[in-house]
């Protein structure tokens, strides 16, 4: 363990930590349109971002993501904002850690990285170089506002997660990846649940934790954290799922899961061997609070199989890499909710 990795400095003091909820579902409801970029509101809003982390470190994350998620040009350039790229993430690191730094405890500030959008060569026009240029630009905006880590998230490419990995590397800050495994137990670009521990191999420097992340619904996520823990027991493995299962209401998004469920599926990664546990799309303070409480009341028990997570959490909605073709007959179809 080194000086510069605060993961394994407070995973060694509480044992499982407890990373933040969902950053797009909470500013809508506190007020970002539809369209907007959230990245701008670091600077036409901070109180809101400043509320948003001080609700989620209230409620007892370990961990808060800086609200940085399309930080990259290519996102940005979507909302004429590309020539921000510094200033913007900056901005949303300081907010951040003017939180972390007045809860009193030891809260990690990680710096969000989002996938890029665009398409690497030979499927897209991006080149590998071009990625890493546009991670590094990000990642030294969020380094310069104090994050402590590179937290790439919801990544589908193999070749984007290593191009963040590396400007990570360049840049001077130890970082963190995680896929989204929402194509039959895959990502949307092929990659297994058991593979991701590989993609930045011979690399200078490895990632502090890998994982999943959003995804499809909270079930999925925990069959794929199986294949995880599976293939690399000892690794910090970070799952972040969905609360519950997202449906349609109309024209609105709703999640299905509740603080209850949020709280079993919280147990649930824990005995499945996540070291890294939170929530994504969906996830509120109270469902957050209601996982803290999960957390500190939970002894690790015995490993659960995927019938045991369908059992407590409800139906998958892929059939996972774990499941097999078992996993087709569990592919229920929802019950309409009333």
């Amino acid at each position: 363990m080194t000086a510069n990795n605060p993961i394994d400095a407070l995973i060694a003091e509480k044992g499982v930590l407890l990373a933040d909820g969902a950053t797009g579902t909470n500013l809508f409801a506190m007020g970002l349109e539809a369209g907007e970029a959230p990245e701008l509101l670091n600077e036409t809003a901070p109180d809101t971002v400043t509320k948003l982390h001080q609700n989620f470190v209230d409620a007892g994350a370990d961990i808060i993501l800086t609200n940085s998620f399309g930080g990259t040009r290519h996102r940005l350039k979507l909302h004429h904002a590309q020539d921000r790229v510094g200033e913007l993430n900056k901005r949303a690191a300081e907010i951040a850690r003017s939180v972390a730094d007045k809860a009193g405890r030891k809260v990690i500030v990680a710096g969000s990285v989002g996938p890029t959008g665009e398409l690497l060569a030979p499927l897209g026009a991006m080149t590998y170089e071009d990625a890493v240029d546009a991670f590094a630009e990000q990642i030294e905006g969020l380094k310069a506002g104090g994050a402590e880590v590179a937290w790439i998230e919801t990544m589908s490419a193999p070749d984007e997660i290593r191009a963040a990995a590396e400007a990570a590397i360049r840049v001077g800050l130890p970082y963190t990846y995680t896929g989204s495994f929402d194509t039959a137990g895959r990502t949307m670009m092929g990659l297994l649940p058991k593979d991701i521990h590989g993609v930045t191999d011979g690399l200078s420097q490895a990632p502090l934790g890998v994982g999943a992340n959003c995804g499809v619904g909270a079930a999925d996520i925990l069959s794929s954290l199986l294949d995880m823990t599976d293939a690399k027991p000892e690794a910090t493995v970070i799952v972040k799922g969905n609360c519950g299962i997202p449906e349609f209401r109309g024209s609105e998004i709703h999640y299905s899961g509740t603080p209850e469920l949020m709280a079993d599926y919280v147990r649930l990664a824990v005995d499945a061997g996540a070291k890294i546990v939170g929530g994504c799309c969906g996830t509120t303070f109270a469902h957050l609070a209601a996982m803290r409480k999960a957390l500190d009341g939970h002894t690790k028990s015995s490993r659960p199989t995927v019938e045991t997570i369908v059992e407590r959490i409800g139906p998958m909605r892929n059939k996972t890499a774990s499941a097999g073709e078992a996993g087709e007959g569990r592919r229920e179809r929802r019950r309409s909710r009333a």
